[in-house]
């Protein structure tokens, strides 16, 4: 696990600056804390950051194959490169380290550009070829690994693992991107391929860059679809499939030359990992939670509860709601983009937490996705039934009395999921998935913002990445299509972002078993009814880990990884969120509605509503 930095200089004259290289290096050190290279020639810079994880001793990058014509920076795993290597090595080439690492440059001998095509596993690499005064820069599938770039004018094609390394480089100019500011109002996160300072890129997932001659062009490599035909599979077959590639993907996951654990949140997706770690392990694995003082968030007691059912060497710590508090203003110091989920906190906290007992840890991020397991699965099917109800009946009655239910600020209030409900029920389904998981509707945004910012973009540009939902081909089932826009979406954008960022400021690599390629692809072909059962997703998971898993925790609803936000906002954080948002500092920034602002915190205070 890495951090990689580099760039070109398009004036063939000018030679790359090591200092620069150092300074963007440098400031993603604690991607990469144990060690650092780079390769300065001529007007090419490549650099990384490396978190030794396999081939302790040989794995300095930059790597180069047996002519020194072709170099690599990488980060991320390839689960594959036994394999890899086996093969490569039948087809005379020559190894010098049992890195993972080196399997890229002799793939791309081999295969050119479509070496991706050949890897399992999650990664960003940045790929120079002498020869060809050529770049290839390329993306994991789900988008597990971030990788950012950009080209300013005729002077330079610069990239990054973060954003903060990119604007070490001082070609890159930091203005601000509105529509990217759009987007993050109603989403919550910054979708690639924008980035919050204008000019700058995310690489989208599963995507591949080249850079030639002065210029460059993206191309997808891979994508899943539900459309074509589903297994012809009884629910028995189902269960046991899904247990034997989940459990193949576990295994792969399991190769470190470094302590290695579980993050055990207590929902089945972790749970399920941990369990399947133990059956292949060959050994007491270690297991990590942690606990919160506020009820309506702490998932410990179903932790332990698997933990010992599974027998697993199990690490838990409690934490006080002052010690989650301090942490609120150093966030901005783990990321480089704003992000809404306030579950980053808790990342963070079991990520320094396991970091001090192991350098590796499995996860079960994906399993909601594939698996239908969000509530806002079921509320889809739900709000087909509403929509049926006379409109008179639902704008007259049901939505005013549910508008004065009193406010809760626990987690997943009966309140909270109502209003959110009656919100987005009558949109379209690409439309109310946003606003269901999202936070500013387009009118919302429209008081929020000063008029002259919110006239600068359409509805339609703000919803581009959800519009295509909203009318899902009659051959796709409704439910599969809105798991699609969550993997797309806010899986790889929202959740993938917030623990690369998490993990990777404690220096913890994370792996998630759940997200094997091949794995996706089986589950993706299942019919829809397998995965949502009525109004209960994740059927066929239960089904496969029933035998594995506590009662208490396969049939427990999904809770989520929250933090009490809503409370702060109007207690302990008060002064803080306050001070943030003062009248003066908003006015400055010119960008925002200050009355608007002031009278959406003096609701929340008041309990006259939950905006948080």
């Amino acid at each position: 696990m890495c951090g990689i930095i580099g760039f070109i200089n398009l004036e063939r004259d000018r030679p790359a600056d090591a200092g620069i290289a150092r300074r963007m290096a440098r400031a993603i050190v604690h991607r990469g804390p144990d060690d650092e290279g780079f390769r300065i020639e001529g007007n090419v810079a490549l650099g990384m950051r490396r978190l030794s994880i396999i081939d302790l001793e040989t794995g300095h990058q930059p790597i180069s194959n047996e002519d020194g014509s072709v170099h690599v920076v990488f980060n991320g795993e390839i689960y594959n490169f036994p394999e890899l290597r086996e093969n490569l090595l039948a087809r005379g080439h020559d190894f010098k380290t049992h890195s993972d690492t080196e399997v890229l440059v002799h793939l791309y001998e081999e295969y050119g550009d479509s070496l991706v095509d050949h890897l399992n596993g999650m990664f960003a690499f940045a790929l120079w070829d002498d020869k060809r005064q050529r770049l290839l820069i390329a993306r994991d599938r789900m988008g597990e690994k971030p990788l950012y770039f950009t080209q300013v004018a005729d002077r330079a094609f610069i990239f990054a693992s973060e954003l903060k390394a990119l604007l070490e480089h001082p070609q890159v100019e930091r203005r601000l991107n509105l529509l990217a500011l759009r987007k993050y109002l109603q989403y919550e996160f910054v979708p690639s391929p924008h980035s919050m300072i204008e000019g700058v890129y995310k690489l989208r997932p599963a995507h591949r860059l080249i850079w030639e001659r002065g210029d460059w062009r993206t191309e997808r490599y891979w994508g899943f679809s539900y459309t074509g035909e589903k297994l012809r599979i009884d629910e028995r077959e189902a269960a046991a499939e899904l247990r034997r590639r989940l459990n193949e993907s576990v295994r792969m996951r399991l190769v470190s030359d470094v302590p290695l654990g579980v993050l055990l949140s207590g929902g089945i997706d972790s749970s399920s990992v941990a369990a399947l770690a133990c059956e292949t392990a060959g050994g007491r694995v270690k297991t990590f939670s942690i606990a919160f003082e506020e009820r309506s968030f702490d998932e410990s007691s179903y932790a332990r509860l698997v933990a010992q059912r599974l027998g697993t060497d199990h690490y838990e710590k409690r934490f006080t709601e002052r010690e989650m508090l301090d942490i609120v203003p150093e966030i901005p110091r783990l990321l480089d983009e704003p992000l809404g989920d306030g579950s980053l906190i808790p990342t963070w906290l079991l990520s320094k937490f396991t970091r001090e007992n192991v350098t590796v840890a499995l996860g079960g991020d994906g399993g909601d996705e594939f698996l239908a397991g969000y509530p806002t699965y079921a509320a889809h099917r739900m709000a087909g039934i509403y929509n049926l109800i006379p409109g008179f009946l639902r704008r007259g009655m049901i939505e005013p009395f549910i508008r004065r239910l009193p406010v809760s600020t626990e987690n997943l209030s009966f309140d909270f999921k109502a209003k959110r409900f009656i919100a987005g029920a009558a949109l379209p389904p690409g439309t109310r998935n946003a606003v269901w998981m999202g936070s500013y509707t387009a009118a919302q945004q429209r008081a929020l913002l000063r008029p002259e910012i919110a006239a600068l973009h359409s509805d339609e540009e703000i919803f581009d990445e959800v519009l295509p939902y909203d009318s899902p081909p009659v051959d796709v089932d409704l439910i599969e299509r809105m798991m699609e826009l969550d993997a797309n979406l806010y899986l790889s954008e929202c959740v993938l972002f917030k623990v690369d960022r998490a993990s990777m400021a404690a220096s913890l690599e994370t792996r998630a078993p759940f997200l094997d390629h091949t794995l996706i692809e089986f589950l993706t072909r299942l019919p829809v009814g397998m995965k949502l059962r009525g109004l209960n997703g994740k059927y066929i998971l239960k089904q496969a880990m029933r035998a594995d898993l506590p009662r208490e925790v396969i049939e427990r609803p999904k809770k989520g990884f929250g933090m009490p936000v809503a409370k702060w906002v109007k207690s302990e954080l008060r002064p803080f969120v306050r001070d943030v948002f003062a009248r003066e500092r908003i006015e400055r920034r010119g960008l925002f509605n200050p009355d608007w602002i002031e009278r959406m915190l003096d609701e929340h205070e008041q309990g006259l509503a939950d905006h948080r």
